[in-house]
């Protein structure tokens, strides 16, 4: 009877497996293909920027149509297609155990002929046991770090170009769902260790946001929750309680996926006592046969409810992603707080959602361009008050925060 169970297991793996290939139809595949790579022409608004070949793309791709044997590799083939544009915020809407995560608690830096790790999510990481700032990148799973970048499933796109090697190096930190990422590091102290990042344990957040008060400063921390309408009524709360406090921090520093300017908007409008710009939009309107031309527009922000006054100071890092980094350049742009930290996620421009015809997930690409209202684009906005990570053992950027309050109410 045994026997009889898993001779009929095989049979129907068996039969599934054929079944998932014989609906695979390359025709099909190659008709999203040239959708995908049309949308990419026409809608994507930072092709010309990434300098990347299209032909290659169609080339090398189409070739790779008769291989295509499930709907994991389908899936595969387009998240590897946009990957060639090295840029975090153009992605698909679906992923598989064996597709890359979108990002990783250590961020690493290409300079020169070393990856250097240049920062860590410190403000969510529980258990860190070593300071690895400043650690030079040499292995991860015991593939030299070089050779790992060389096997990059990219094919069009300059893996020795700086910024480009820079993406594909923390694409790969991030990694695989279904593979480990052991990293070996050279400390600055040259010491060389072993360091998992799947050990990493990250702090989970049960609250939208979470409020506390130093030296009468209020703090507001944003829990990666821009993308929910509730945080509007929590903040209001939370900034309600703070009223009396000489000034206010708001760290944005986990808010890793993003959100939608509703929140934004809603959060800035406490801080205002008439409408104020907060950022630019700009897009390339396109007319088949006849020259593109320029669409651009200021958004406002309108005020809401009592109005904070006092000083504001906002907090960013590596992990300030998307509607994270709107929301600082915004402050900034009213003129209504100071910026402190690190770059930020950089997630370039304006997303919208495109759908192939065969398939049953659709993709991301950025439409439209923004800047912060001094002109400045988003994604290469750099803090005015910077502050250089280097240790884990303490806060710098909530430290700097304080230190800038202090100076401003004395």
């Amino acid at each position: 009877m045994r026997q009889i169970t898993l001779l009929l297991i095989l049979l129907f793996n068996f039969s599934c497996t054929q079944s998932q290939e014989s609906n695979i139809d390359p025709v099909k595949i190659e008709e999203d293909l040239n959708g995908i790579l049309n949308s990419i022409s026409y809608n994507y608004v930072y092709l010309q920027e990434k300098n990347v070949d299209l032909n290659c793309i169609r080339e090398y791709y189409e070739a790779l149509i008769p291989n295509i044997k499930s709907e994991e590799e389908i899936v595969l083939f387009f998240e590897y297609l946009l990957d060639e544009f090295y840029d975090s915020h153009v992605h698909l809407n679906t992923a598989y155990n064996s597709s890359f995560r979108l990002s990783s608690p250590v961020y690493v830096t290409a300079e020169e002929d070393k990856i250097i790790v240049s920062n860590v999510w410190q403000t969510q990481i529980k258990n860190l046991k070593y300071d690895i700032i400043g650690a030079e990148l040499l292995m991860i799973n015991e593939i030299d770090f070089d050779k790992a970048i060389e096997q990059f499933p990219t094919h069009c796109n300059d893996k020795k170009a700086i910024n480009v090697k820079e993406w594909i190096s923390n694409k790969i930190l991030a990694g695989r769902y279904n593979q480990p990422r052991v990293l070996k590091l050279k400390l600055k102290n040259k010491s060389i260790i072993d360091f998992d990042l799947d050990k990493l344990e990250i702090r989970e957040e049960e609250n939208l946001l979470t409020v506390d008060e130093i030296d009468n400063i209020g703090i507001i921390r944003i829990n990666n929750s821009l993308g929910k309408d509730e945080i509007i009524n929590e903040f209001d709360n939370a900034l309600d309680s703070l009223f009396n406090t000489k000034g206010l921090i708001i760290d944005l520093r986990n808010t890793v996926n993003g959100g939608d300017s509703y929140e934004a908007r809603g959060i800035m409008s406490r801080f205002i006592n008439q409408p104020k710009p907060y950022q630019r939009h700009s897009f390339m309107a396109k007319s088949e046969g006849n020259p593109d031309v320029e669409r651009s527009w200021i958004e406002y922000v309108s005020p809401r409810k009592e109005q904070y006054k006092n000083p504001v100071l906002i907090l960013v890092g590596r992990w300030t992603g998307s509607m994270g980094e709107g929301l600082a350049i915004g402050f900034e742009g009213m003129e209504r707080g100071q910026v402190v930290g690190t770059e930020m996620e950089r997630l370039a421009g304006e997303m919208y959602g495109f759908s192939f015809k065969h398939q049953s997930f659709g993709f991301r690409l950025s439409t439209a361009k923004l800047f912060h209202i001094n002109g400045t684009p988003r994604e290469k906005y750099v803090p005015t008050n910077y502050v250089k990570q280097t240790t884990t053992k303490k806060d710098e950027t909530l430290e700097k925060g304080i230190e800038l309050i202090n100076k401003m109410t004395k």
